[in-house]
């Protein structure tokens, strides 16, 4: 029983390191550990209240329509141009932006089966109100995941 825990753990440990293998160069500020389970909770709390916009398409039109909040861009992305506009557009925009390992878990958590290189996660939904304390509730996760996020880009610079 022990070595199937041990035989799991070393599988995941080799995932975890193919993950990190393929990210990109330009992959910075990348997420730890905990940032990246904390965004990817955010993102699947959004997704349920529709506070999300997926794929690169639909970010960067969001970001030029004005939309306020926070981008989480996948760091495995192939060919890397797909994406290498977006961050430049975030930051002319003042929208805090992170990277995460896997464009994979970034799908799973936006509740989409195939995989996203980037999302936007919204202050309000896009259609219709949210109750007072689920508007609360996100709001506090929001503001959370993205004061780590500037923690992390003020050490960065």
């Amino acid at each position: 029983m022990g070595s199937d825990s041990e035989a799991e753990r070393s599988a995941h440990k080799e995932k975890e390191k193919k993950k990190l293998s393929a990210l990109a160069p330009i992959a910075k500020p990348l997420a730890g550990k905990k940032l990246c389970k904390r965004t990817l909770k955010l993102i699947r709390r959004a997704a349920e209240h529709k506070c999300l916009k997926r794929g690169v398409k639909e970010v960067v039109k969001g970001i030029r329509r004005g939309d306020k909040g926070f981008c989480v861009i996948a760091g495995n992305i192939t060919p890397i141009d797909v994406i290498t506009h977006v961050p430049i557009l975030c930051e002319e925009a003042d929208i805090p932006y992170v990277y995460v390992p896997s464009k994979e878990d970034l799908a799973n958590a936006g509740s989409t089966k195939r995989p996203t290189c980037c999302v936007l996660v919204l202050t309000k939904p896009t259609k219709g109100e949210l109750g007072q304390e689920e508007q609360e509730k996100l709001k506090a996760e929001y503001t959370q995941v993205v004061s780590d996020v500037s923690g992390l880009t003020s050490t960065l610079f």
